[in-house]
């Protein structure tokens, strides 16, 4: 076999070797796309947050302390433990009123789940208590209040109507022993808010009263209550 033969056959030995090895990393790319391109199936699920004790409403005094609010979260689908994030950025306990905090739950997989809490600033004895049924003056229509936390109270029909489709309950705060605050919030009929409020106590006659602003659900005449 002479010289030329030898080198001819080196060169289409090397060739081969070449468009093998062109191959083989052809193949190894193309394994290693579908392995990329593969998609994980995830079940939409949120945490579930929980409040100790199961309550949402708290109170501090003016200037006083943020409140101690304990909560957990867990994923029941997951059967994962979640960490709970407090956002009292919203919270100012040199102005009395209601406040509302945001706590947040995120799973592994990044789905996030909300509650609230809801935080009375007041000043008022812890011993006062307006709870308990009310009359509406103008129409004798009898409304239930319930004492929440010191100071914070929610009415179940917040604007003494007999008509059932308006009754919706709301918030207040008694701030002192002349002063109540219905403030901006939501009910199932909408944002609503409270103008020229107040409250008087006696042994024989206890009161509130308020106007209705920012819902065109009712009228904005001043509403006044007796108790019972």
């Amino acid at each position: 076999m002479g010289a030329l033969e030898l080198l001819t056959i080196k060169t289409i030995v090397m060739k081969r070797i070449i468009i093998f090895s062109a191959l083989v990393l052809f193949v190894v790319a193309g394994c290693r796309k579908k392995q990329n391109d593969v998609s994980t199936e995830v079940t939409v699920s949120y945490p579930t947050i929980s409040f100790a004790g199961g309550n949402v409403y708290f109170s501090i005094p003016l200037n006083g302390g943020l409140p101690n609010v304990s909560a957990t979260a867990y994923d029941s689908f997951y059967k994962e433990r979640d960490s709970v994030i407090l956002d009292q950025s919203s919270l100012d306990n040199t102005q009395t009123g209601l406040y509302i905090v945001t706590a947040s739950a995120k799973n592994k997989y990044g789905m996030t789940s909300y509650s609230s809490v809801y935080v009375a600033v007041t000043n008022i004895n812890p011993v006062i208590n307006l709870a308990g049924p009310y009359v509406r003056v103008s129409n004798n229509d009898t409304v239930h209040v319930s004492k929440l936390a010191t100071g914070l109270y929610m009415t179940d029909n917040v604007a003494g109507t007999p008509n059932v489709a308006a009754q919706v309950p709301a918030f207040f705060v008694q701030t002192d022993d002349t002063t109540i605050i219905l403030p901006l919030q939501q009910t199932p009929l909408g944002s609503l808010y409270g103008a020229s409020m107040a409250c008087h106590m006696s042994p024989l006659d206890t009161t509130y009263q308020y106007s209705i602003q920012g819902n065109p659900s009712f009228g904005t005449s001043v509403r006044t209550f007796l108790k019972l």
